[in-house]
Formats: C-alpha cells, structure tokens, sequence
C-alpha cells in the first residue's frame, strides 16, 4: 500500500441486549474481546494510527484498546457523528480511513485491504458490501457499472430496490483528505433525527468525488447484538481457523 491507513473503530455501544453491563464489543468471541480481535487484525496490516470512539463509560474499552487513542461520544447521534468524534485525533491526516464497527470482529486483514487499495485507486468513499441468503431489512447497495451511485434503506427501497441482494456491511473505507469535510455536511433529515454515516455517499457525490463498494464474505461481517448472535460470531470463528 503506498497510502497510510488509519483506522475507527466505533465501540461506543452498550450490551444491554446481550443481558450484560459490559460495553458491547467487551464480549467474548473465543475467549478474546470482539474490540480485540478487530484491533489485532489492523496491526497485521499494519495500519499507522487506530482510535477508537467509545462512550463517557467507556473507560473498559480504553484500557482493552490501550495503547491506542480513544474519543468520546458524549451522546449517541448516530454512526456519522461517532466517526466525526475522531475528527481532532486525526485532523490533517491524509491517507486512508478505514471505519469498523466494534462488534464485527471477523473481518479479514485481506477484505480490510480491499476496501483500502479501492480508495487507492481514487475513489473517496468505498462501501463493504455483502450478498446475505436473506437481505432482509439491510441497506442495499444500488451500483452503476463500478459506481456506488447510493445505499438505499430498506424501509426507504422501492419494491425493484429490495430485489438487490447487494448489501451494506458498515465497513466503510474514505480518503482521509476529504472525510470530515464530507461529514461536516451530513444532517439529521431523518426520523431519528441522527447524523448517518450512509449519507457519506450522497454528499461525496455532491462534491464531485467519486464512490463504489467491494464484496466481502458474508460470515466476515456478520455482528453481534445479541447472545444467540455472538454464538454465531463463535461457530463462524471456529470454522476460520
């Protein structure tokens, strides 16, 4: 990789779905924290900064992210206000960012650098995607030729949209010239009135950058909200290795 690569991770999540007071991606996946496995990961790549954005409680996640840097996200407005978080930590840093989910904690050192060489090539914004057996309620992933034109949600796809099994991970990756620019212009024009990372797409369009998305596996980016979730987290792991 010639650019550097950075990398958020997005761990500000509580477990209360998991009938647990830990911070969600303090769960175990084979023993190990989900933040951990994510982290090592990274290092193999080997990425030149990680943060990791975690709640005012997050002191636990700190201390299993340590030495790394952690910010805080006062209050939960969203995926794109989590990331925006990290916005001092990584001001001026002009490679490539890459922005995890802390409860998916499978994802390849190889996909993560997928999605890396596509900002390489020039793209701004790179969604990872995935073809699930059930789209279900997932995002969905409307591509011209090797443009990521949009990501529709599903409550918002027409029925043609839901059709598309192309899917959104969460796993995004962005030239870091333009991500807080990009992030400064997303709004909360939506029900729950949050700052959503998926309007990333939408904007960069608006600036003139281009977008697309590459396919990942989808046992790699499956997470865990629940116990019978992490479970699953566990058997996928197993059979990796």
């Amino acid at each position: 990789m010639k650019n550097k690569i950075a990398a958020i991770i997005l761990g500000a999540g509580k477990g209360t779905r998991m009938k647990s007071d830990k911070p969600k991606v303090l769960m175990p996946v084979c023993g190990k924290p989900m933040i951990k496995h994510i982290v090592e990961t990274l290092e193999s790549i080997p990425v030149d900064e990680i943060v990791t954005v975690v709640s005012p409680e997050g002191s636990d996640v700190a201390r299993e992210v340590s030495p790394y840097k952690t910010c805080v996200q006062d209050k939960q407005l969203g995926t794109g206000h989590a990331v925006n978080c990290a916005k001092d930590l990584l001001s001026g840093f002009d490679g490539t960012v890459l922005v995890v989910f802390g409860d998916t904690p499978l994802i390849s050192k190889q996909t993560f650098l997928k999605v890396a060489e596509k900002v390489e090539e020039g793209y701004a914004v790179v969604v990872l995607g995935f073809r699930p057996q059930d789209p279900a309620r997932y995002g969905r992933l409307i591509m011209k030729n090797a443009e990521l034109d949009r990501i529709v949600e599903y409550k918002d796809a027409s029925e043609e949209e839901r059709q598309i099994n192309f899917c959104n991970s969460g796993v995004m990756g962005f030239d870091g010239r333009h991500l807080f620019t990009i992030l400064s212009k997303i709004g909360t024009h939506n029900a729950a009135g949050e700052f959503y990372l998926t309007d990333a797409v939408e904007i960069a369009h608006q600036l003139g950058l281009q977008c697309t998305a590459c396919e990942g596996k989808t046992e790699e980016v499956a997470s865990a909200n629940t116990l019978e979730e992490l479970a699953q987290l566990e058997e996928y792991y197993q059979k990796a290795q």
